[in-house]
């Protein structure tokens, strides 16, 4: 196990009607706050009018900033960085799901820049200064409401790139279950393929003595599996909610990966997919898992996942052929995503067949638990098409 340093900085305040502590904790840091949120729903589920009285009730001002994408784009983060300048504001709040929050997140820091804020998102220039962020979540999926970083999309250049820093963890994160139960079903099976997915980043390692750190990663892959699709035929199931909601900042908050962590493999694979074709992230990953999977599996591999189909899926292993076991928990994990609805082809998605070596060509994961070349990354998008 690799050495590791364990900071969590986010308080968290879970559970219903949870959104009664955010404004003493917006005062802790803030009188006058941008507010962050997407296209308009939270104006419909009446979360908007509950965070605004908390602003009045206790004189808190804000600017609005709305309108932030799926996949948020860099313009936003731009808008977001002038109004910080031009308002004097103190504080960000974000209200959302993973894009608005992973957006507000490039904000805090652009705005203590002069620069493009792109630069932040390349390493041209060091993220070392950003405002306090607190979060309102909305969806479970990314984990943004516990994690150091975020993921920006600039259509101008095709790309769409993490980033990150320690300052960026939020400060103060409102984690109420009931806030999703108008998640639609197919945000729900999105949302649920990318904890999902984020744990499988983690699970999937060259680190073989993180004995601990795996048993969390089966927990939560198998609460994810069991409650995505109650929360998609119930949504106000609290419970499905509830545990789909603290399953997901689990996944990425450092605790399954400390001591454990490598280069991801399907992420960055699924990031040039939507960074040129503006596909729902979630779907992507679903798509892709599968056949990665199948690409990377051999006498090296096989072991692992043997381990994954005895305690996740519950396969039966003794006596049996590795590769059969391995086979039938690569099933499995398909099984999952279909269970859901998600499409399994990149064409059902609007993924062009021509643009599938321009976008492996961007690739190249030598640090990954199995590296992969252009060449790999090729092969796992025409196995998908």
């Amino acid at each position: 196990m690799y050495n590791f340093t364990h900071d969590i900085g986010t308080i968290v305040h879970f559970g219903k009607g949870q959104i009664e502590k955010l404004p003493g904790a917006v005062k802790q840091y803030a009188n006058k706050v941008l507010l962050t949120y997407g296209g308009g729903s939270i104006k419909k589920n009446g979360i908007y009018d509950a965070v605004v009285k908390g602003f009045k009730e206790n004189g808190i001002e804000w600017v609005e900033l709305s309108g932030i994408d799926p996949n948020p784009r860099v313009t936003s983060v731009r808008e977001g960085q002038k109004i910080c300048k031009e308002q004097g504001i103190e504080a960000i709040v974000a209200v959302g799901g993973g894009s608005t929050l992973d957006c507000s997140k490039a904000i805090a820091c652009a705005a203590f820049y002069d620069g493009d804020p792109w630069d932040l998102w390349t390493g041209k220039a060091p993220i070392q200064k950003a405002l306090p962020l607190l979060t309102v979540l909305t969806l479970s999926a990314t984990g943004s409401e516990m994690d150091t970083g975020g993921v920006i999309t600039n259509l101008e250049t095709n790309d769409k790139l993490g980033a990150g820093a320690p300052i960026l963890r939020p400060k103060v994160s409102i984690l109420d279950p009931t806030y999703t139960y108008s998640v639609s079903k197919y945000q729900t099976a999105a949302g649920t393929a990318d904890i999902i997915s984020h744990v499988l980043e983690v699970y999937f390692s060259r680190v073989t003595d993180a004995y601990l750190q795996d048993r969390f990663c089966e927990a939560l892959l198998k609460t994810a599996i069991h409650y995505g699709r109650i929360a998609m035929d119930e949504p106000e199931n609290y419970e499905a909610r509830a545990n789909l909601m603290w399953t997901s900042s689990l996944a990425i908050n450092d605790m399954i990966a400390n001591g454990k962590a490598c280069a991801w493999s399907v992420h960055p694979m699924e990031h040039e997919l939507s960074a040129f074709f503006d596909i729902t992230h979630g779907v992507g990953l679903a798509i892709l898992t599968p056949a990665w999977m199948e690409h990377i599996l051999s006498d090296a591999t096989v072991d692992k996942f043997v381990e994954y189909a005895k305690n996740v899926f519950d396969i039966p292993v003794e006596g049996r052929d590795k590769f059969e076991v391995a086979k039938e928990a690569i099933a499995a994990t398909k099984k999952v995503f279909t269970d859901m609805d998600i499409p399994t082809r990149l064409s059902e998605v609007g993924i062009k067949e021509d643009a599938l070596e321009t976008m492996a060509n961007k690739l190249n994961i030598p640090d990954a638990y199995v590296p992969l070349t252009s060449k790999d990354v090729l092969e796992i998008y025409k196995a998908c098409f």
